[in-house]
């Protein structure tokens, strides 16, 4: 490998990449996923305030917030199956009116209200909430609420699902600009005939497949921090996220590497893309769905970038609690390498023997 010839390929392929169908829809995704994702899709998964009570003594408030729209209300007989049903996110809260409330509040002796919180409920489901039941103490007592009110917070806040989807954006962004960019135009090479005219030239196919693999991390590495930036997502250490992006990049670009060496044809590379599709898309779907088992992400190759990139940008942490992730990234990277050298040697048999 020599750098004088890398650069006269990448040249090249910077030249002529932007013609390519597919290098242009690399670049449109991430602006249509986030349209669809974020605005189409946003607000859909936004529940109406889900609000449990247990009313020990058949309190006017009760009464009063079931007149309410616009709330979901579930009685319950007992106030350990509350606290079990916020804490498990069933309910976004609850209350508890004791017996002897109203006669309690009324004669000014504060009583008190037990309002607990799910962890996972929306901030905006809990605000509602939290004003519903002050409001209806307020009606109850005639006057300005004279009760404490006790709010216990279940658990950690929840990410809205807009956050959620970014995994999903960011990984089609990785996978296209950096899997089949480079797939794609290793295949392209081959029909055309070009790589075996470029291969009669100095330029060997170690040259070729690195160029392509330096073009198709820079191109991923761009696309996802486009897309990051689409969704509110950088966070504040930008140049740790820069970091994880170009590991990430890395790997699916050397994927790329090894899926357009095996491909004999567009129809064979189509073929892989799709097949592989499931099995590399099933780890982001596990943010979307973040009760589900997280373990089983941990099964497929791509989890390893999804992951840093998702702590780092989206929860806003240091680089160095992924280091782990990364190196097991950056393993993967390397095996995928040696691969595609032992299959490179193949994929010059099947072209001398044309």
């Amino acid at each position: 490998m020599r750098p004088a010839y890398i650069w006269k390929v990448l040249r090249k392929d910077l030249a002529l990449g932007p013609r390519s169908p597919i290098f242009l829809w690399a670049i449109v995704l991430p602006f249509a996923l986030t349209l669809v994702l974020q605005v189409a899709f946003g607000t859909l998964f936004d529940p109406e305030p889900r609000l449990g009570i247990v009313d020990e003594g058949d309190s006017e408030m009760t009464a009063k917030i079931e007149a309410i729209e616009g709330i979901k209300l579930a009685m319950l007989d007992d106030g350990d199956e509350l606290r079990r049903q916020v804490e498990s996110n069933d309910l976004d809260a609850g209350l508890i009116i004791p017996e002897g409330f109203d006669e309690e509040l009324k004669a000014q002796r504060k009583p008190d209200l037990s309002f607990f919180v799910g962890g996972e409920s929306y901030a905006s489901n809990r605000l509602i909430l939290t004003v519903i039941a002050m409001d209806m103490v307020r009606e109850v007592q005639g006057g300005e609420p004279v009760v404490n009110v006790e709010t216990v917070d279940l658990g950690k806040a929840s990410l809205p699902m807009s956050m959620r989807m970014v995994p999903v954006i960011v990984f089609y962004a990785l996978v296209i600009a950096g899997l089949f960019v480079p797939g794609a135009s290793i295949v392209e090479e081959k029909e055309q005939g070009t790589l075996t005219a470029m291969l009669v030239t100095p330029v060997k196919v170690g040259d070729v497949l690195v160029a392509k693999w330096v073009l198709a991390v820079l191109f991923a590495a761009l696309m996802a921090i486009v897309s990051l930036l689409l969704n509110g997502a950088m966070g504040p250490n930008w140049p740790e996220v820069i970091a994880v992006v170009l590991v990430a990049s890395a790997l699916s670009g050397m994927l790329g590497i090894v899926v357009g060496v095996v491909a004999k044809d567009s129809a064979i590379l189509f073929g892989i893309v799709k097949g592989l599709g499931i099995f590399l898309f099933a780890p982001a779907i596990f943010y979307v769905f973040p009760e589900w088992p997280q373990w089983i992400a941990k099964l497929f190759p791509l989890y390893w970038i999804i992951e840093p990139i998702w702590q780092v940008s989206v929860m806003g942490e240091s680089i160095a609690t992924v280091w782990m992730e990364l190196l097991i990234a950056l393993g993967i990277t390397v095996a995928l390498a040696v691969a595609a050298a032992l299959l490179t040697r193949r994929m010059q048999r099947q072209m001398a023997g044309q």
